[in-house]
């Protein structure tokens, strides 16, 4: 520090001490300047602390187990992988550099000189082993496709190749060389999916229940530490101080209660003891919705997701397209929208959201609220079952414990009724039960919101491409459908790619293993002091780019 600073400061100091002596309130700590001339992160108030609720405990803190959004929201910000998102568009994270052999197959990644929480070096050896654990068939990895792009990745996962067959190198301790199956024009946004984080690979190889605790033996290479973990209840994050950009991460803690109910959410923020509500950190309640508009802290973002109701084809019931198609036929989307959700959503009347390149337009798969051909669907569906009487589909409508899917579950279980004649018993369960029950087939209808992994229509389709695929959950497949889905990724031209893809969003929207109900917007409010805390069109949000100024 200059010697004329440091001359200011000791004035400062004594004038602080005198002001305090005479009015009695406790000494705050002086504001210094830090070692590189800027300020420091801490006002003086104190360190600068971010206060946000989620909606439950997160099933896995494990990158390459997690399969939701809540996982997937505290992960992103105690990891990283060789790339990430930025204002919306990709960026290097953990790799300094990529470089692309013509052919558009190897992918070269210099790592650049960061470092572990623990303080050891971030090596190439730490994301092949992170990679080969996901796609390590014992490890049960549901997200292990999302890898399928890497030569030979796919091959090992289903237990017909090696892994010394995986397109992955390692160069040396900071060079990574990735060869692919085909050119994968998004594969720089799957590098920056929690899939492909690294994992320390000592730390994991000494305990393999690693990520089951907080404290020191959760090692993770983010600008964020996992320093408290209260089971039910709370998790801490603190700055990483061994983070490679620290230096331009403005929080000190982030805060992160867990709360189930949308309006308990709601009253905790409108009293100031949470700063920001919105996906992935609870959302925003629906009975909240209009008067924070009128409030005109509402802010309303184009998202590419979908909410859903998926359909257990495996069940008696459920294994009937026509009964399937009724009930997706059958819902009032508009009517949803405008009297429940009213969120800006749209109709959902195909499986890729209107946000999605080359999905903007409505396909014209089926007509929203079209009664009259839900009708004729279900003549036919009771007919091959051997059934006269809708009542005696007795059918159960599922969901995980949530004011807004309950909500939701009922205004469409009415349109059934009325509509339809079909009596359904709704039946909600606590989100890691839920997410068990979906996985096992233990359902007949479930519902289920997806958020594109990366933005590519692919990421809506893939996972029906095979009744085994973990993120499937309906026990459907079509052999037509898989063979469009493995052509598109051969395809290189553009143009004839996206028309495979619609060709098998085309297959999916007759046979209806999914109700496709609405896409999404991202609603959230904060508080004014809160900066940088913006959603992307993915529902990122990395609190690496978040600031306090009160």
């Amino acid at each position: 520090m200059k010697k004329k600073n440091w001359l200011l400061m000791l004035m400062l100091l004594t004038l602080t001490l005198v002001l305090a002596a005479c009015s009695g309130d406790k000494e705050e700590p002086a504001k210094e300047d830090s070692k590189d001339g800027n300020e420091s992160t801490e006002t003086s108030s104190g360190p600068k602390e971010l206060n946000l609720v989620v909606t439950s405990e997160p099933p896995s803190m494990h990158p390459q187990l997690a399969t939701d959004s809540t996982s997937n929201g505290v992960l992103k910000n105690i990891f990283e992988g060789l790339t990430t998102y930025k204002n919306g568009e990709v960026t290097n994270a953990a790799a300094e550099d990529v470089k692309i052999s013509d052919d558009q197959l190897t992918y070269t990644f210099t790592l650049r000189d960061a470092k572990w929480s623990n303080g050891e070096p971030v090596t190439a050896e730490d994301f092949k082993y992170a990679w080969i654990f996901a796609l390590t068939p014992e490890n049960a990895s549901e997200y292990a496709s999302i890898l399928y792009p890497i030569k030979g990745a796919q091959a090992f996962n289903e237990g017909k190749g090696s892994a010394e067959d995986v397109g992955i190198k390692v160069v040396d301790e900071k060079t990574l060389e990735v060869t692919l199956e085909n050119p994968t024009p998004y594969f720089l946004e799957l590098t920056a999916f929690k899939t492909y984080y690294p994992i320390h690979k000592a730390t994991a190889e000494a305990n393999e229940n690693w990520f089951a605790e907080a404290g020191e033996t959760y090692v993770s290479n983010g600008p964020f530490v996992l320093s408290e973990w209260q089971h039910g209840g709370s998790m801490t994050l603190e700055k990483n101080a061994n983070y490679w950009d620290a230096e331009n991460v403005a929080l000190d803690k982030v805060n992160i209660g867990m709360v189930e109910s949308e309006t308990t959410a709601a009253t905790m923020f409108d009293a100031g003891e949470i700063d920001f509500l919105g996906t992935p950190f609870q959302t925003v309640a629906l009975d909240s919705i209009e008067r924070y508009q009128q409030e005109g802290v509402l802010s309303i973002k184009d998202y590419a997701a979908i909410y859903m109701y998926k359909f257990n084809t495996t069940d008696k019931v459920m294994s009937n397209a026509n009964i399937r198609k009724a009930l997706t036929l059958a819902i009032d989307r508009q009517g949803l929208i405008d009297n429940v959700t009213k969120g800006e959503q749209s109709p959902a009347l195909g499986m890729v959201p209107t946000a999605v390149s080359g999905f903007e337009e409505d396909r014209g798969y089926f007509k929203d609220n079209d009664i009259e051909e839900a009708k004729k669907a279900l003549e036919a569906g009771l007919k091959e079952l051997g059934l006269s009487d809708p009542k005696e589909l007795n059918i159960k409508l599922s969901f995980n414990t949530s004011e807004a899917h309950s909500a939701i579950a009922q205004f469409i279980q009415e349109g059934w009724r009325t509509n339809l004649g079909i009596e359904v018993t709704l039946d909600n369960s606590e989100w890691q039960v839920y997410l068990d029950k979906l996985s096992t087939l233990d359902y007949q209808i479930g519902r289920l919101g997806w958020i594109a992994d990366y933005n590519d229509a692919y990421t809506f389709l893939e996972m029906y491409a095979t009744a085994d695929n973990g993120n499937n959950d309906t026990g459907w497949e079509n052999p037509e459908y898989k063979s469009l889905i493995e052509q598109s990724n051969k395809e290189t031209d553009p143009a004839k790619r996206l028309d495979l893809l619609k060709q098998a969003e085309a297959i999916l929207m007759t046979e209806f293993p999914v109700a496709p109900i609405y896409y999404y917007t991202n609603l959230s409010v904060k508080k004014d002091y809160v900066e940088g805390m913006e959603q992307d069109i993915l529902g990122h949000i990395y609190l690496k780019y978040v600031d306090i100024k009160k």
